[in-house]
């Protein structure tokens, strides 16, 4: 079936029309990935903070494999703060960069204990005093444990973001800024979760498959890298 074009094929959209837009966007994406959530296992913010310093450059999958062991091993920000740096680093050495990754989690840990009283803070501005937390691992965590409207800006939402047209920036920092401007505070945590899940089925780096994505109506990326339109849903 033929699908209308993307609202940038037919001409310049206003932030209204893209808010629109989006809203659909969503709306589809939830009825595609139902119940979606973060891909890594956690049950407290201080496991959340680990997962996400060990999933620089490592596979979700991954880190759940490493974690499901060390979460039983190491319970508080003093375990993981008085471990053995030799040992830990083997422990989270098929994460890959094992000795940053060894030098954060013990680096943060340690300044939770002693400035935050033993619990990872809730306010960006704290968070970001963590050593090896940036903008992404900060937001990611704040709305992901504490319910804060945030977007954390990972490489799946960043690259759908451009593909969507929803953002022209390069620095996640400016796209986090772009895409706050278009998504409800009750729909940030939960798009960023499905932009995750669509980036990696559907909407992949290197070859997305434009013909069989529910959302293709509403993005402009087909039509810019020469997807016929007739031949998507």
């Amino acid at each position: 079936m033929v699908t209308r074009q993307p609202a940038k094929a037919r001409g310049r959209e206003s932030p209204e029309e893209k808010r629109r837009r989006v809203l659909e966007v969503i709306r589809i994406l939830v009825r595609t990935y139902p119940g979606v959530t973060l891909a890594l296992n956690f049950t407290t913010p201080l496991e959340l903070l680990i997962a996400l310093i060990l999933a620089a450059q490592c596979t979700d999958e991954r880190v759940n494999q490493v974690t499901a062991s060390l979460f039983r091993k190491y319970r508080t920000p003093q375990d993981w703060a008085g471990a053995d740096r030799t040992v830990l680093e083997e422990e989270i050495r098929s994460t890959g960069f094992y000795r940053n990754k060894a030098k954060a989690i013990q680096g943060c840990c340690r300044t939770i204990v002693s400035r935050f009283e033993s619990k990872v803070p809730r306010a960006l501005e704290d968070l970001l005093t963590l050593p090896g937390v940036g903008r992404k691992t900060a937001n990611i965590l704040r709305g992901n444990t504490y319910g804060a409207p945030a977007i954390g800006v990972d490489t799946h939402v960043a690259r759908l973001a451009e593909r969507l047209g929803l953002s022209a920036e390069r620095d996640p920092d400016k796209i986090e800024l772009d895409l706050n401007a278009l998504i409800p505070d009750k729909e940030k945590v939960r798009f960023c979760h499905l932009l995750q899940a669509h980036g990696r089925t559907i909407c992949q780096a290197r070859k997305p498959n434009c013909p069989a994505c529910p959302i293709n109506r509403l993005c402009p990326y087909p039509v810019a890298a020469g997807v016929p339109l007739a031949l998507a849903r």
